[in-house]
């Protein structure tokens, strides 16, 4: 694969990151240049590792996935190497991130992950997030895996009626 095409790829994964007001997982970048044939998942993996090893962005796994964000180093090579984005390229993940802004923001900031930490022990940890703001990271230690994915779930399903109980009996007397 030629560097130039690579240096494409990097800089749609910079502009995406750049544009978006939340963090993107890889999964989310991947549906994005996937789905417009830009290039083969295998390419991308390529550039994904190249990115990071080369401090242009930051990975971060949380509950099973893993964001990106951009690095001061990226946003320079954005500002440097940007305008080898084609517009209409630009335009097309401009309408993207707009058509897909609350599917992003949703999938980004209620989070529901476990893990095994002990012999007959699971930590479940429940995470809600709000531009960017953490409201709500709570680790749960449970006995089974079964329970630990019942409070995943059962977390993607009512994180807002928890949130309201604790807010309601946290902060205020009655």
């Amino acid at each position: 694969m030629s560097s130039r095409y690579l240096t494409l790829y990097k800089m749609i994964v910079l502009y995406m990151l750049k544009r978006c007001e939340v963090p993107l997982s890889k999964s989310q970048i991947y549906d994005f240049i996937l789905e417009k044939e830009y290039t083969t998942f295998l390419t991308l993996q390529e550039v994904f590792a190249e990115m990071a090893s080369s401090d242009l962005i930051k990975e971060k796994t949380v509950a099973n996935r893993t964001y990106l964000e951009i690095t001061e180093e990226g946003e320079e090579a954005l500002k440097f190497f940007g305008n080898r984005i084609n517009p209409s390229i630009k335009s097309q993940i401009d309408d993207y991130l707009k058509a897909n802004s609350m599917k992003l923001r949703s999938e980004g900031s209620i989070i529901g992950d476990y893990q095994k930490t002990g012999e007959n022990e699971y930590t479940a940890r429940v995470i809600a997030r709000e531009s960017g703001h953490t409201l709500i990271d709570i680790q749960i230690p449970v006995p089974t895996e079964e329970m630990a994915q019942a409070i995943c779930r059962n977390w993607l399903e009512k994180n807002q009626e928890v949130y309201q109980f604790l807010i309601n009996n946290l902060m205020f007397d009655e």
